[in-house]
């Protein structure tokens, strides 16, 4: 099972802010961390907004800060709420499921008791989990930030290339 990029911004961000609390962050400033459109992220914002997860200050001197302690963001919750599809096969479609052995065969319960197994442990973990060594994330935000801001990939970090800008080594033609 993959968790699409939308959810991993998701779970990004709210790591981001957790580690820089009691001040507003930008959303630029989760961007150039990670490298990551912002653009996309304000649409992750505005959901994570809209579930608690965050809040959102509007204008000049605004940002984003958490709408909870960490403490009390629990990440299955942040990936149940940012997922829109856990039908891990056909049979979990419902109606739309078109599978001639469904009622005899045994893949969705198995495949049922390994989404709940999984949520299990996702529920016993919360944003403050995940952020036990502040300082540490921070180097290495700040590390992604500086490369980001440079236009060079980081070891370990993940840049997608956005498509109004040339990454190292590009050329006009392609």
């Amino acid at each position: 099972m993959r968790l699409t990029d939308y959810t991993d911004y998701s779970l990004r961000t709210l790591i981001y802010v957790a580690v820089h609390p009691g001040e507003l962050v930008t959303i630029q400033r989760v961007a150039d961390a990670f490298g990551i459109p912002k653009n996309h992220l304000i649409k992750i914002v505005q959901k994570l907004g809209q579930a608690g997860f965050l809040h959102t200050v509007r204008g000049r001197a605004g940002g984003i800060e958490l709408g909870r302690p960490a403490a009390g963001i629990n990440v299955g919750e942040v990936i149940r709420t940012m997922e829109s599809d856990f039908h891990l096969v056909e049979c979990f479609q419902g109606d739309d499921n078109h599978c001639i052995i469904t009622r005899v065969c045994g893949l969705r319960g198995v495949l049922s008791a390994a989404l709940r197994a999984y949520f299990e442990v996702l529920d016993a973990y919360t944003l403050q989990d995940l952020v036990e060594k502040p300082a540490a994330l921070n180097r290495a935000l700040g590390q992604g930030e500086a490369a980001s801001l440079a236009g060079i990939p980081v070891k370990g970090m993940v840049r997608k290339a956005h498509p109004s800008r040339k990454t190292a080594g590009e050329t006009g033609s392609q």
